[in-house]
């Protein structure tokens, strides 16, 4: 039999995407992985790029990872010559590496695939160019982004939304939420078809992504629907971006196979208060803003 074809025996994949990964994983600094933990966070990786990285539950490690058997400040990873340690910050449930108990404040060198317990935490060691690293940002982007769109999806969106909520106490920032739909989505695929209806889903993130600032987060959170978390934007500036993206898709041309689709956006935003508990009590007042919009008649911004 075909050696290609024989099932006991490993096929070697010579394609260009086999070689692209091959390529992109030469480039692939050592990296944690999360194996075991929050479900909305596992599968997500690490760099590992500058000296010290401290590994625990407070929002403000560089490595955190939101659950409670974890330590505020559990261990610390270094990178020094080119080696990976890890160090046990005399954390209560311990740092176990294979099995073995570290001793607190005395450094272990991490080896490839190097599984790393803290509390009920497990993260994966990859060395620098290891091609896994590539296959696993690859699976991890898969489950937090949107296929139509390329931003993130409703997933990713809850996830960033716990997170930024907790920064913005931590730090004492402000912490905002603009909603927005597309105004008569419905009449764009019934008349135009549902192909002009993904053009118009996939311009319309494109062209407000590119509104948005590196430490904020925009998503695709439902059909038509988009949301932006701004972290540290007060009520003001969420009001201020809220408006430019309004005016930027008014006056965006969309062009879909020689025929021009007039588009609009209706708007709610939200700025978190005193009384809030959660990202959610944010979020709701911004989507019931949002629709004040729409019964205003579309094409306009409210403020919860």
């Amino acid at each position: 039999m075909n050696d290609e074809f024989d099932s006991e025996k490993t096929s070697v994949i010579t394609s260009d995407t086999f070689k692209l990964r091959i390529a992109e994983a030469g480039k692939a600094p050592p990296c944690l992985v999360l194996l075991v933990g929050p479900a909305n966070a596992v599968g997500r990786q690490w760099p590992i790029e500058n000296d010290n990285y401290v590994v625990g539950r407070s929002i403000q490690a560089q490595i955190s990872v939101d659950d409670g058997s974890v330590s505020k400040s559990h261990a610390k990873i270094s990178l020094e010559s080119g080696a990976v340690s890890i160090i046990d910050l005399e954390s209560t449930n311990k740092t176990i590496v294979n099995g073995s108990v570290l001793t607190p404040l005395s450094p272990k060198i991490l080896e490839n695939n190097d599984q790393i317990k803290l509390g009920n935490v497990i993260f994966k060691f990859l060395e620098k160019g290891n091609i896994e690293t590539v296959s696993v940002a690859q699976t991890y982007e898969k489950a937090n982004i949107d296929p139509l769109t390329q931003i993130y999806n409703k997933g990713a969106l809850e996830h960033k939304g716990i997170e930024y909520f907790k920064k913005s106490q931590l730090l004492d920032v402000p912490f905002s939420i603009i909603t927005f739909d597309i105004d008569h989505f419905k009449k764009v695929n019934d008349t135009y078809g549902h192909s002009a209806g993904d053009y118009i889903l996939k311009e319309v993130a494109k062209d407000i992504n590119g509104l948005i600032r590196g430490n904020d987060f925009f998503a695709r959170s439902g059909g038509e629907e988009f949301t932006a978390i701004l972290l540290g934007g007060d009520s003001k500036q969420a009001a201020d971006v809220a408006e430019r993206m309004r005016t930027t898709i008014a006056n965006r041309e969309f062009n879909f196979q020689g025929t021009q689709i007039p588009i609009t956006i209706s708007l709610g935003a939200s700025t978190k208060g005193r009384a809030d508990h959660s990202w959610l009590d944010v979020f709701d007042r911004a989507d019931q803003a949002l629709y004040k919009s729409k019964e205003g008649g579309r094409n306009q911004v409210n403020l919860a």
